[in-house]
């Protein structure tokens, strides 16, 4: 799909249909591709360079906004594809994309070898020259279009959201949370949900980045899963109470034996049920069967927070 602003949006084929999205910025035919899914998304991204008519000697950057796998598990095997493209990335993800080492072993270990050959491919690294680290509030010009970039930690501390002044919208990779087509109501209306990860989220950083984007007015936000979705003040307020939720049936589990099991039913009932008020065209077994995996994931995200903040604080030791 291109819309009026030369944006496309990409589906890179990750798991099923209308889940994973990466973009394309088209400005006087030159390129910028944010997000690119993995390695077996290759073919999907360069042809959608193709059906606009473009090369990819075309393309001058490739945009990460992290370095989850869904989102940048392709970028090696893309940048050696497009022969003038710099990358551009968060300063603590550039080492991940230079040397993927880590990356692969610490997915390895969650997913094993099989299904990482399966659902990602192989992970290849970007040369270090061609890596440009993206501080908050820098500027990648493409073409005289200038995409800002600002650090927006919460779902992982090497999160960047990318500010669109022509179209005045955000490509947001997981920070505005997910929103599948299938829970869009008659009326056309998205709902979404939060996505934490395992490893990094943090409800009040994931709060302010979602005001932080919305303090620009925006028409519109561009997600990684998926898509382009308006009525963004709307879904913000959703967002950032349902983070409050979820904060709040993770400390409801906390000391219980079962403590994964009752946050995966808890927050079975917190989507299912908003699902079904927002009026998503789906029973409440189909719209659990769909979020499943994410339910899974944002148990195991707010598991690890707790954690972290409940652990005993060290005292302080004055001297």
């Amino acid at each position: 799909m291109n819309d009026a602003h030369g944006i496309v949006t990409i589906d890179t084929g990750f798991h099923r249909p209308y889940f994973d999205a990466a973009y394309l910025i088209v400005e006087h035919g030159r390129v910028a591709y944010v997000d690119c899914g993995t390695q077996h998304s290759l073919p999907a991204m360069l042809d959608a360079l193709s059906w606009q008519g473009l090369r990819p000697e075309d393309v001058d950057w490739l945009i990460l906004t992290h370095v989850h796998l869904d989102h940048a598990g392709g970028a090696g095997a893309l940048m050696r594809a497009l022969p003038n493209a710099r990358l551009a990335v968060h300063p603590r993800g550039a080492p991940h994309m230079i040397d993927p080492e880590r990356l692969v072993a610490g997915a390895t270990a969650v997913y094993g070898e099989a299904e990482m050959a399966r659902s990602y491919g192989e992970i290849v690294p970007v040369d270090a020259a061609r890596v440009r680290e993206l501080h908050d509030g820098d500027t990648v010009d493409l073409a005289g279009r200038p995409l800002l970039c600002i650090d927006t930690p919460g779902h992982a501390r090497h999160h960047v959201c990318v500010w669109d002044e022509r179209s005045r919208s955000w490509f947001t990779g997981d920070t505005f949370g997910l929103s599948y087509r299938e829970f869009d109501n008659a009326r056309g209306e998205p709902f979404v949900i939060p996505t934490t990860s395992p490893v990094q989220f943090e409800p009040e950083p994931l709060k302010a980045s979602i005001r932080a984007m919305l303090s620009r007015d925006p028409v519109a936000m561009h997600l990684t899963h998926y898509g382009r979705v308006g009525d963004v003040a709307r879904l913000a307020h959703d967002l950032i109470a349902q983070i409050d939720a979820m904060v709040a049936l993770a400390h409801a589990a906390h000391g219980h034996a079962d403590r994964h099991e009752r946050l995966v039913q808890s927050l079975t009932h917190l989507y299912v049920e908003r699902a079904t008020a927002h009026g998503a065209p789906l029973t409440a077994q189909e719209a659990a069967e769909l979020l499943a995996m994410d339910i899974e994931l944002n148990a195991q995200g707010l598991e690890i927070w707790l954690a972290r903040e409940t652990a005993p604080r060290r005292p302080v030791q004055v001297r």
